[in-house]
């Protein structure tokens, strides 16, 4: 049985592939439905549905389209955040770089952050994934260790949709389920009261 939260978090995942019928955004679907499972209210970002700037440094953002503004937002009221990308030469995609580079601290620090890379080769888009986990260190995001990687993507889906690989498609559950879980234990009042009490406990009279 399947264990819920008392009170739910929200969990999004960002899509990084422009793709008509994305196998990252079929992939992320399955994450958000384990997040789901565990009582999360989750949302699926697609980025092709989002007219955004690219990223040129100027401090004046107001020539930035809504759609920016948008993304943060979303993001910020975010506990839990699942980035999905294909994987481009032994990348992850400029889209997804793209958003990242108009975000920040505000939006990733402190915040449960899950990995789903998806190749159309066999490596399993494991550069893309190191990549993101780079990302997310410094943005100050708990990366949680597990990540799902796909090879050869074109394989794992039927014609409609559906993932034929029953493990793979537990795997993909159960980092949603852990994104939530994770998150919920960071954001509860009862982890957060542990932790005030930790810190203001006095000193160990035996000393060091």
């Amino acid at each position: 049985m399947t264990q819920t939260m008392k009170e739910p978090v929200h969990v999004v995942a960002i899509c990084g592939s422009l793709r008509l019928n994305s196998y990252t955004a079929l992939m992320l679907k399955i994450a958000l439905r384990g997040a789901a499972e565990v009582g999360a209210e989750t949302k699926l970002i697609q980025l092709k549905e989002y007219q955004l700037a690219f990223c040129d440094g100027n401090k004046d953002e107001r020539h930035y389209p809504p759609d920016v503004a948008r993304l943060r937002q979303e993001i910020q009221q975010a506990q839990g955040i699942i980035l999905g990308t294909p994987e481009y030469h032994g990348s992850y995609s400029g889209v997804l770089k793209n958003a990242l580079d108009l975000m920040g601290f505000k939006e990733f620090e402190g915040k449960m952050l899950g990995l789903v890379g998806v190749s159309g080769g066999g490596m399993g888009a494991l550069n893309a994934l190191n990549g993101l986990r780079t990302v997310g260190r410094a943005l100050h995001a708990w990366v949680i260790p597990e990540q799902v990687g796909l090879s050869t993507a074109w394989k794992q889906f039927d014609q409609t949709g559906q993932i034929q690989d029953k493990e793979l498609e537990g795997r993909l559950l159960d980092l949603g389920r852990q994104v939530a879980r994770f998150a919920y234990l960071h954001t509860s009042k009862q982890s957060l009261e542990f932790l005030k009490l930790w810190e203001s406990a006095p000193p160990n009279p035996g000393g060091d």
